[in-house]
């Protein structure tokens, strides 16, 4: 999730263009909440678009106005924490996988980020609509990091330019699938800390890596 759109991808909900009333952000981030807790609380499997009504005290219909099934809003539930991921400037790239390392490790310690993206993740296994939705919400929502840094490398002068669009989208894809697994698997499959020092060898692994993709 580290190194171009210089612009956020949009975040508008799949449902935003039904028609009604107004959505009230305020609403959408009790039921987010609600599910998240809930997800903790219950698990997956007793988890009901009932019972994160109750909690986030709107009616179930305005829930399903918003989220047509229980995946549909797990999933939104997990992206709103990923959003939270920023790319902080440290001068260097290497720097910024560092930084960028230590605050997903930091996110996936949240017991609600945890327990939600586990779920998600092992509910999408056997169903592909799931999968797709994890994919367009998650995880090409947070490529924007990857691009960012690269760009932001080669303005620096860190890396080159890339001649080939495809080649450039593949290394992006590549580059977030290795930063994205690496930690997750540290951090919630073998439960080894993601400390400082770790992040500052696996940013070096990383960099060397990319440099070589260009050469």
């Amino acid at each position: 999730m580290v190194a171009g759109m210089l612009s956020h991808p949009s975040q508008d909900h799949p449902n935003q263009g039904r028609t009604g009333r107004p959505r009230s952000a305020e609403a959408d981030t009790a039921i987010l909440e609600a599910t998240r807790t809930a997800l903790v609380d219950l698990g997956w499997s007793k988890l009901t678009m009932g019972d994160v009504a109750t909690r986030a005290g709107v009616a179930k219909t305005t829930l399903y106005r918003r989220w047509a099934s229980k995946n549909e809003l797990v999933v939104d539930a997990v992206a709103v924490l990923f959003d939270e991921l920023e790319l902080p400037d440290r001068g260097s790239l290497q720097a910024d996988v560092e930084a960028v390392v230590l605050q997903f490790a930091a996110l996936l310690e949240r017991p609600e980020a945890k327990t939600a993206l586990m779920a998600v993740v092992a509910e999408s296994t056997r169903d592909d609509a799931l999968r797709s939705r994890i994919r367009s919400a998650i995880v090409d929502r947070q490529k924007r990091l990857v691009l960012q840094g690269r760009a932001r490398a080669q303005a620096r002068g860190e890396l080159p330019y890339e001649k080939e669009p495809e080649a450039a989208a593949r290394n992006a894809d590549l580059i977030f699938d290795v930063i994205a697994g690496t930690v997750v698997h540290r951090a919630l499959v073998s439960a080894e800390p993601v400390d400082e020092a770790w992040a500052r060898d696996f940013a070096l692994l990383l960099v060397s890596g990319v440099s070589s993709l260009h050469t």
